[in-house]
């Protein structure tokens, strides 16, 4: 059924919202395993229905990596014919190009073919002013909260890479930035940074956060939205998973020149 505001935008976003809850179904063990095929042959707007598969990008792999839900050949077709209508743009943000790249690797992953035109990104979004942890300006902690922020479906289990990194070596940054956003009441990016505060402690960094507390705050306060209960599922799945850490992800605050963990 068509959006009842009827515009472009609103159907796009009804979407998203829609996607987002059957990948959060399907990490609670219901509704279908093909979350991404059924999605697009299900939508009254197949366009409206691939630009959500867009948008999501790594967390419609989400069942696959937590629990081993299948992701078939119907889903990786999905994923595939999302790129084809939404090519990535030559102007894209370095977020936006960190999370195609990352969902491609992960479509390679579970079987699909590679998409052309989505090289690994240059740029890395994580790297901020110059400057250590402990003595991060507000500038500093706040503008990088919020690109991570902007990358919360690259927190995801085995998953590694330069914003993984940056998240496991900057555990009070990302304290600073969840108690903002939840001081300002802007519960989706509190989610969303929560949900790398839980990726990091997953991997074995120590954080003065109590992310279970904000998480169920979130939940509380935080009103119906699909895709931010699906960041704090994930983030919860996160808190709960084991992982032994690896060598190089133990938290280095010494001061560093520059780059994704400074």
């Amino acid at each position: 059924m068509p959006h009842p505001d009827g515009s472009p935008r609103a159907e796009y976003a009804a979407a998203v919202e829609s996607l987002a809850g059957r990948v959060l179904g399907a990490l609670r063990g219901a509704g279908d395993t093909a979350v991404v095929a059924t999605h697009v042959e299900s939508a009254p707007d197949p366009k409206a229905a691939l630009a959500a598969v867009r948008v999501l990008g790594p967390d419609v792999f989400a069942p696959a990596l937590f629990g081993g839900t299948p992701f078939g050949p119907a889903d990786a077709q999905a994923v595939t014919e999302s790129f084809r209508i939404f090519p990535p743009a030559p102007d894209a943000t370095a977020e936006t190009a960190w999370r195609d790249w990352t969902t491609v690797r992960l479509l390679v992953r579970h079987g699909g073919d590679d998409v052309p035109g989505v090289p690994e990104p240059a740029t890395e979004p994580a790297a901020g002013p110059r400057s250590t942890e402990a003595g991060a300006a507000d500038a500093s902690w706040r503008e990088w909260s919020l690109r991570m922020a902007q990358l919360s479906p690259l927190a995801l289990p085995d998953v590694d890479g330069p914003v993984q990194a940056a998240a496991h070596h900057r555990p009070l940054a990302l304290a600073r930035g969840t108690a903002r956003a939840m001081l300002r009441r802007d519960y989706p990016t509190a989610a969303r940074l929560a949900r790398w505060a839980a990726f990091a402690r997953h991997r074995g960094a120590r954080t003065d956060l109590d992310v279970a507390a904000v998480l169920r705050h979130v939940e509380l306060h935080g009103g119906s939205g699909a895709r931010t209960a699906l960041d704090t599922a994930i983030a919860r799945l996160l808190l709960e998973a084991p992982h032994p850490p690896h060598p190089s992800d133990r938290p280095d605050r010494s001061p560093r020149p520059g780059g994704p963990t400074a």
